[in-house]
């Protein structure tokens, strides 16, 4: 698993360049944003056992390819950005796919396509595994960082769904085709274009946001955020079935019900989010950044108990 990437940041330009193009294509699936993601993973390492937190703490310390980007995830929040960081690097193109599961549905009959594999959940049970079994400290300490992104990915609900019609009959690509207009604060602020995907990975434009050149958000800003999206969302919950922290394929069930039902409810192309809209994704988001930090942590601690 662990790529030999000889690439180096000698060439920043070309990368920061590259990403800048890749995320504001209109095909491409992110999950949370770095804020959206870091969130997810304090609220899990809050709740890690020592031996858990021994073993994620020695493997983030490996240094594996490329190194460059590994270098700054060296800890466990900033860990959860890294599978997206590796966008500009070709050598690591074919897990891309790996961060969604576009199951589909129609709105108006159009026949629907195939669910696609690998995905999310065929990842999550592969570097599970890596974990679990492997023999070489580099594959887990690349599984590990694959684990945490992931884990945040799969509570995003427009990473686990996508809309069929006549208009799109493979899907929106998770909202990424759904162009919608954000209105700013105040009477005079100008309307902010952008795409309904976007618009929940950045936590209906309320998580801290990444900086200059798609940097993450500084680790001070993340504990008061992950505090609001655990204020109201118990761990204590029968829904999260901490004792089945195995079964991905029910998280994104999860995903893809809240998909149709909050997330693409009453969004069509060039809409203009409600208050009422806004009020139900921004509970719905916060929900499953909670929801996703204390699954990660109950997986980690399953491994290692």
């Amino acid at each position: 698993m662990q790529n030999k990437s000889k690439r180096r940041l000698s060439k920043s330009k070309f990368i920061i360049g590259a990403l800048a193009l890749m995320l504001c294509a209109p095909s491409l699936s992110l999950g949370w944003g770095a804020g959206g993601h870091m969130m997810v993973a304090y609220i899990a390492y809050q709740r890690l056992n020592p031996s858990a937190k021994a073993h994620v703490n020695k493997l983030l310390a490996i240094p594996i390819n490329p190194a460059e980007i590994s270098a700054n995830s060296k800890d466990f929040v900033n860990a959860a950005h890294w599978a997206d960081d590796l966008r500009p690097f070709a050598e690591f193109d074919s897990f891309k796919e790996l961060h969604f599961i576009d199951t589909p549905f129609s709105i108006d009959g159009t026949r629907l396509p195939k669910v696609p594999k690998p995905n999310i959940v065929t990842a999550l049970e592969d570097n599970v595994k890596i974990l679990r079994t492997s023999t070489d400290p580099k594959a887990q300490a690349q599984a590990l960082r694959f684990i945490i992104h992931f884990v945040g990915d799969i509570h995003q609900p427009l990473h686990c769904a996508t809309r069929v019609s006549q208009e799109n009959p493979e899907g929106d690509r998770g909202g990424n085709l759904v162009s919608i207009s954000i209105p700013g604060a105040g009477r005079k602020a100008a309307v902010k274009k952008s795409n309904l995907h976007s618009y929940w990975d950045g936590g209906i434009d309320s998580f801290p946001k990444t900086g200059p050149n798609f940097s993450p958000p500084p680790l001070s800003e993340i504990p008061a955020a992950a505090a609001l999206a655990m204020k109201g969302n118990s761990p204590s919950s029968p829904d999260l079935r901490l004792n089945d922290p195995f079964n991905f394929q029910s998280w994104a069930d999860e995903s893809f019900a809240l998909a149709q039902d909050v997330a693409y409810k009453e969004m069509k192309n060039g809409a203009e989010p409600s208050v009422a809209y806004k009020a139900r994704a921004l509970k719905v988001a916060r929900q499953r950044v909670a929801w996703g930090g204390y699954r990660l942590a109950a997986l980690l601690n399953a491994i290692w108990p």
